[in-house]
């Protein structure tokens, strides 16, 4: 077992690792919330065996429980299932010390997270997360919320959680297409802040892919301790640091819109929408080798690098204008400079883009 910590003042909390641990849980949720006597526990309806685990391991430990499980699916990140734990919440009379455990994928994790920040205006959370892109990204950082028909993500707020378990053990089970876009968010990282992680990604692809244990602790935790690394520095996205960590996003958020959620996973959009910023950052003339090696890196995790040639340009730009990060409809994006580096590029040209996209 190993930890890796978020110092955030009064909100830090610890990510802890480990493999195979069926019953530790319960301790960790117990030391993190001791004022916490009741808890709903979080699932979809992949995930509830595990959900199931954790309960048993939550009553061990003192905990009185709720249950509630949503379909699994992009497609639950809506107002619908947001409101059906709002009611569950309501049937335990859940109170100020009752405390949200979210375990499953990055769609419970957001889901569920945001409930716990709404809620009675804010209740304790704990991350479980089961699925690679939520160990490595969205358990970790606080981002919180639902999706709107006109984007994604676009209704949320930043809640901490109280700390994060990861068994890297729940991957053994994750289906092929769910582990593999999880490590479009892995590859992000070295792209975007560490270049001897990216040439480990790039010497160890092969075990990675086998989902050797000792590979992947050190992957997560290296992954955990970059973003962690981040968000104590810019926690609100307020200075600009943090949105490092959105590299391919303004892309991949429009695939993901355009597309139809579920057309794609998530990593999956963001493999192609780091292709897509790689190309952007040549047109601008930002130099670097990263094109050919990230691409191939991609490939190597069979990953998408093109947006499917059905998804009109008009209404991919029409969403990127909108993207969190625009300005009063003006694109910008983070750009890679370099391997390990990246930086915000301002009002970048719609015309530019639109080639990009095309191809041209």
């Amino acid at each position: 077992m190993q930890s890796v910590r978020v110092n955030l003042g009064p909100r830090s909390y610890d990510i802890v690792l480990t493999t195979g641990d069926s019953t530790g849980f319960g301790t960790f949720a117990r030391a993190a919330l001791p004022k916490s006597q009741l808890a709903l526990i979080v699932t979809d309806s992949n995930t509830q065996p595990l959900g199931r685990q954790v309960e048993a391991t939550l009553r061990a430990a003192g905990f009185r429980t709720g249950f509630a499980t949503v379909p699994a699916g992009e497609e639950s990140k809506s107002p619908t299932e947001l409101h059906r734990l709002y009611d569950a919440l309501y049937d335990l009379a859940a109170d100020r010390n009752t405390c949200v455990i979210a375990v499953g994928g990055g769609v419970v994790g957001d889901l569920a997270g945001f409930a716990a920040a709404t809620y009675n205006r804010g209740l304790p959370l704990l991350m479980v997360p089961t699925s690679l892109l939520a160990m490595v990204d969205s358990s970790v950082g606080g981002k919180t919320g639902i999706n709107h028909p006109k984007g994604k993500n676009l209704i949320g707020a930043f809640h901490q959680p109280a700390g994060v378990w990861i068994d890297t053990a729940y991957l053994d089970t994750l289906p092929e297409r769910e582990y593999l876009s999880g490590l479009a968010e892995v590859v992000k990282y070295g792209v975007i802040l560490d270049a001897e992680f990216f040439a480990f990604l790039e010497a160890n692809a092969a075990d990675i892919r086998a989902r050797k244990p000792e590979t992947l602790v050190h992957v997560v935790a290296k992954c955990c301790r970059l973003k962690a690394d981040v968000v104590e520095k810019d926690e609100r996205e307020e200075t600009g640091l943090r949105a490092v960590l959105n590299y391919g996003h303004t892309f991949a958020h429009a695939f993901e819109t355009v597309g139809g959620y579920g057309a794609w996973l998530h990593g999956e959009a963001v493999a192609a929408g780091m292709v897509y910023a790689a190309r952007l950052a040549e047109k601008l003339g930002l130099p670097g080798d990263l094109s050919q090696r990230q691409r191939s890196l991609l490939e190597a995790f069979s990953l998408p690098t093109a947006m499917r040639a059905s998804w009109p340009t008009d209404d991919l730009i029409a969403v990127m204008k909108r993207d969190k990060k625009a300005v009063a409809g003006r694109m910008r994006f983070i750009l890679p400079t370099r391997i390990g580096e990246v930086k915000l590029v301002n009002d970048v040209s719609e015309s530019l883009v639109r080639n990009v996209l095309e191809g041209r």
